[in-house]
């Protein structure tokens, strides 16, 4: 199913009042409006999720088949998923984000989106979900309240513990589980190692991503593993669980019987991860963004198209 952003918390100073009403000025046309609510959920991220979701998809496919209509309501449970997680979190984070002037223009705390409108948004999106989920068959139906806890849980979690990373990894890694049942209706090692790939991936990642926010998290009595342990520990932390991802990768070519393409694409995972970590220095924060939205999108890709070539060649 998909992913909460991937983001973490902060902004500056809350506005005078908190709306909750309201809506588009008499100026805005639908684009500008569907502009401002994909920049509050960053609609471009669900790169992060959906390849590995559409590899899963595409493991599973082999001997089984997938039509055109269940591959689209994968994407959609997938973007509903991602949606409602990103507006639930931006809802819930947005006193916090107005504090942080990393993220205190946020649309939310910068009255760009109003609140109501936010969570109708949200609410839309879930039901987006759910029907997907739906059409899927009924054992996506059944879990898809499981995968919704995970995804909106992840908000609160910074709230009480610096395992909030690992948190947001394992409801990320609901989206390769998902399409993995979608096709095959049932579960196994292969999407488990896909699971755990995945879920230690984004927890890595999201650790380098909460590195900007260690002070912040401190003072506002947030917790994070930055917070906790500082930025060495953090990229150990990291490192550590990017290594349990390779590892996981590696174990699937065997039990899902993949061959040549798919080690290659395990490669140049490994390489990119690789060159990751080594432009992030406990010394040197300033690469961060490159890091996290550049590479990490590429890893993703590198990892469905290495798949998905690995399955049609069978």
């Amino acid at each position: 199913m998909t992913t909460p952003s991937i983001d973490r918390v902060g902004a500056e100073g809350l506005r005078p009042a908190d709306p909750v009403a309201g809506g588009p000025g008499p100026s805005e046309g639908p684009g500008a409006v569907i502009g401002k609510f994909g920049r509050m959920i960053k609609f471009e991220h669900t790169l992060f999720a959906l390849p590995f979701a559409l590899a899963a998809a595409a493991i599973a496919a082999r001997g089984h088949g997938l039509s055109v209509a269940r591959l689209a309501g994968i994407v959609v449970a997938m973007a509903g998923a991602r949606t409602a997680a990103m507006g639930f979190n931006r809802i819930i984070d947005r006193h916090i984000d107005a504090k942080n002037p990393r993220t205190a223009k946020r649309e939310i705390p910068a009255g760009a989106i109003t609140l109501r409108a936010a969570w109708t948004m949200t609410l839309v999106a879930t039901a987006v979900f759910v029907g997907a989920a739906a059409a899927l068959g009924p054992l996506c139906l059944a879990l898809s309240p499981v995968a919704l806890f995970f995804l909106y849980g992840y908000s609160f979690t910074k709230r009480f513990t610096a395992l909030c990373h690992l948190f947001l990894g394992l409801a990320i890694a609901s989206g390769p589980a998902g399409a993995w049942i979608a096709v095959r209706g049932d579960f196994g090692w292969a999407p488990g190692l896909l699971m755990i790939a995945v879920g230690a991936w984004i927890a890595g990642f999201d650790i380098l991503y909460a590195l900007s926010d260690r002070e912040f998290d401190r003072n506002a009595g947030l917790h994070s593993i930055p917070a906790r342990v500082g930025v060495a520990g953090a990229l150990v932390l990291s490192a550590l669980l990017h290594l349990v991802t390779v590892a996981a990768l590696l174990v699937l070519a065997s039990v899902a019987h993949l061959g040549a393409p798919y080690l290659a694409g395990v490669a140049a995972v490994i390489a990119l991860l690789a060159y990751e970590h080594a432009i992030v220095r406990p010394s040197d924060l300033s690469r961060l963004d490159v890091a996290f939205f550049n590479l990490n999108g590429y890893v993703s890709v590198a990892f469905f198209v290495a798949t998905l070539v690995d399955a049609l060649a069978r």
